[in-house]
């Protein structure tokens, strides 16, 4: 079989690149930049790290940011208008995976205006063109949205978020500057993360794996082991480590895919705007324990690059188990919340019919009924 990797044609890494953004829009002969953003962002000064470097290069830029923390349909049309309504020919995305989430659907809709109804560009959409030229430049360590092929919207008139997979949203260029990240307060570089951690987890045991996104899922799993407590510390290695662990982990799974945590967090954010890498991190565990006859030797793996001492020796039964409480202890260590305080048994069923239609669900190891997922969710309402 025959396997695909679609990265980045660019990437810039380091504390410092975010100085590289002039040079680049003028590579391109971009004349006017539509700058994707939050408008949190803009408040605490983030947002002008990259804009005053388009400033002083001369370089025209108009500021979109009214991006909810779970864009919505409404979010992108209002960026298509913006994006139109500037004059732009190029966007720069400066966020978290919100923000760079609704730049791609910008972007692609811009370039194939055949999909202005955005619900058309669920699942695979058959795009002709590419995105407009995009830069992406991440706030967060977690989402790795600069170097995916996908991203997710929230439907809000069906209470449903909707997971969009083309090749051609892919931004050209990311930037991935610690610097850009070190305003994350600690609660956001916990959940998001977290969130890499389950991207690396589920890459590497999603039913499309294979040696190359093995490499980098392992790496990931590493580097995010090492560095995520002194990421949520505020400590510069740490954060630096994470920068680095989250764009690895986005190489692997874009190209792969994830699996039901992945599908029972959109829900939970969909129905409780919980934030996706809190609802990523409670589901990981529980979803690991669940997959775990699938998963062959992989969770000794995970124990390994988690920092386990002594896998080797362990049997089957107590490599597994360590490589869930790896991840426990890391969730509760980084200050994760274990339930949802909002779920209610009443919302089960459609929580579980949602997650067993999401388009995360195909691609995990073990095959997962609507009873089957119903169940997993019991194991995060409160007592």
């Amino acid at each position: 079989m025959a396997n695909r990797i679609v990265l980045n044609t660019v990437s810039h890494h380091g504390s410092g690149a975010i100085k590289e953004l002039p040079g680049i829009l003028a590579a391109r002969g971009c004349k006017k930049a539509l700058v994707c953003t939050d408008a949190s962002l803009v408040k605490f000064g983030v947002t002008a790290k990259a804009t005053d470097e388009l400033d002083a290069a001369g370089i025209a830029y108009e500021v979109f940011s009214d991006v909810k923390p779970n864009p919505t349909i409404e979010n992108v049309q209002a960026g298509v208008e913006a994006y139109q309504q500037a004059g732009a020919d190029c966007i720069v995305a400066i966020g978290g995976g919100s923000a760079m989430d609704t730049a791609k659907a910008v972007g692609i809709i811009a370039n194939n205006p055949e999909f202005a109804d955005v619900r058309s560009l669920e699942g695979v959409a058959d795009t002709k063109n590419h995105a407009v030229f995009t830069v992406a430049v991440p706030t967060t360590a977690g989402t790795a949205a600069e170097v995916t092929i996908n991203y997710v919207i929230t439907d809000v008139e069906r209470t449903r978020k909707f997971v969009c997979v083309d090749v051609n949203d892919i931004p050209e260029v990311a930037i991935v500057d610690p610097d850009m990240m070190a305003s994350m307060p600690a609660s956001l570089a916990a959940a998001t993360g977290m969130d890499a951690l389950t991207h690396a987890i589920e890459g590497y045991t999603t039913k499309g794996a294979w040696a190359m996104t093995d490499m980098f899922h392992l790496e990931a799993i590493r580097l995010i082991s090492a560095n995520l407590r002194g990421a949520v510390a505020k400590e510069e290695a740490g954060m630096e480590g994470m920068a680095l662990a989250q764009y690895i982990a986005g190489m692997g799974f874009s190209n792969v895919g994830l699996g039901i945590a992945h599908s029972m967090a959109h829900t939970l954010g969909a129905l409780y705007d919980t934030p996706h890498g809190v609802a990523c991190a409670m589901m990981l565990p529980i979803v690991m324990e669940f997959n775990a006859p699938e998963t062959g030797e992989k969770f000794r793996e995970i124990a390994r690059a988690m920092g386990v001492v002594g896998v080797d020796a362990m049997d089957e039964a107590e490599y597994r188990a360590a490589a869930i409480d790896a991840v426990r202890k890391l969730s509760t260590d980084v200050g994760i919340p274990t339930t949802v305080e909002a779920m209610k048994a009443d919302d089960l069923d459609f929580l579980a019919k949602s997650a067993a239609q999401d388009a995360c669900a195909p691609g995990n190891p073990r095959e997962a009924s609507v009873a089957d997922l119903r169940e997993l969710f019991t194991k995060v309402m409160p007592a």
